[in-house]
């Protein structure tokens, strides 16, 4: 018999899909004209290597800004055709959580893959926090969400809570299944968690061996962690065997010295990889005055080392966004980088960024004046 609760989850998704898809088509169309491109132009994994579980393709689509992140207003069709224009410039490879915009991504990237030949893109999504209708609530701001839905959520890294995420968020997406669950902000660093070390104690007990059965049972093709601190990654790789960490704001062009000698090595030594996320630290490196995902300002120090490479980058007439993307995407750690985007243009530009040619010149300046580490591995 249906649960109350689940009854309830699944009329909010059914009922927000239906209001979604009044104007899916058209936007669909509009995307379709934003972008032109092919799955076969963009860089890929090569096949039969070792380690773990690798996706295909290296260039993926995050999902955060569709959930209205920032406090930023995405209109569903704005969104839709954002998601079409990646699908279109040739992105296979897509990541959502439930917690950005409580709902909301899942629920519009759905609109879009939902419509797609499954074996043709791989999705990962997020487990830990698991959502419930709270109506009293409202459509407010709720963290850096804009026009939130009227949800709460509360942590949940048991292995009835990982599977419970898992559901709902296939219902949000209208579709059957994953490829890859990250256990979602497992980290000292979330001050959202009650007792950090009393949540990793449980997720060793139900999230890890959960996910580690589902991939053995052949329901997910991997799993492991998205966090944006190194601590949990390296507790994960003691106990379980993971297969990749979304490392988000951990290895991009202007905060890596940490990663090079922590958590690449210890993934090396596991066979593990990354998926790269927040590789332009929300925007940072794209021009943006925010760092990160906080309301705080802007670390003084970033300030001073993005002036500097701004200058370098001039120098060479290079774009500072582009070189921190591929900058991202050049270790062997890295599988895969998932720049995130709100608008079309800015997905093309995205998958643009990785056919544009920069000089070795720019790389080996940056290199003569400090900028970045002697042991990042640069594009060729």
């Amino acid at each position: 018999m249906t649960s109350r609760r689940n009854f309830l989850m699944t009329a909010a998704s059914v009922t927000a899909a239906l209001g979604v898809a009044q104007i899916a088509g058209t936007a669909m169309a509009q995307g379709a004209s934003a972008a032109s491109g092919s799955a076969a132009d963009l860089p890929k994994n090569p096949e039969g290597q070792s380690g773990r579980w690798r996706p295909t393709h290296r260039i993926g689509f995050g999902a955060l800004p569709i959930g209205n992140a920032f406090f930023k207003t995405i209109p569903d069709s704005q969104a839709i055709t954002t998601v079409e224009a990646a699908w279109n410039s040739g992105v296979r490879l897509y990541d959502t959580s439930p917690s950005y915009g409580l709902g909301g991504s899942e629920r519009r990237l759905g609109v879009v893959l939902s419509g797609k030949p499954r074996d043709e893109f791989v999705l990962s999504t997020k487990i830990g926090r698991v959502m419930e209708p709270d109506a009293a609530l409202g459509v407010r701001d709720e963290g850096q969400w804009h026009d939130a839905p009227s949800f709460k959520y509360t942590y949940d890294y048991t292995a009835d809570g990982t599977r419970r995420s898992i559901e709902d968020s296939l219902q949000r997406l209208g579709l059957a299944r994953f490829d890859i669950v990250f256990v979602h902000d497992l980290t000292p660093g979330n001050s959202e968690l009650d007792d950090y070390q009393k949540q990793l104690d449980i997720a060793k007990k139900g999230a890890f061996p959960t996910l580690e059965r589902m991939r053995e049972e052949g329901i997910i093709k991997a799993w492991g962690l998205g966090v944006n601190g190194p601590e949990s990654i390296t507790s994960a790789l003691e106990v379980a065997k993971p297969d990749i960490m979304l490392a988000a704001t951990q290895y991009t062009l202007v905060n890596h010295d940490k990663a090079l000698d922590g958590i690449i090595p210890a993934l090396e030594k596991a066979g593990a990889s990354i998926m790269n996320g927040a590789p332009l630290h929300a925007g940072f490196l794209a021009g943006r005055e925010r760092f990160n995902y906080g309301g705080r300002p802007v670390p003084a120090e970033m300030l001073e080392k993005r002036r500097k490479m701004y200058t370098v980058a001039q120098n060479h007439k290079v774009d500072l966004r582009v070189a921190a993307l591929q900058f991202a995407n050049a270790h062997p750690v890295v599988s895969c980088v998932i720049p995130g985007a709100s608008s079309p243009d800015q997905a093309v530009q995205n998958v643009e960024a990785f056919t544009t040619k920069i000089p070795a010149e720019f790389w080996a300046e940056l290199r003569q004046q400090k900028l970045i580490n002697e042991k990042a591995p640069v594009p060729a």
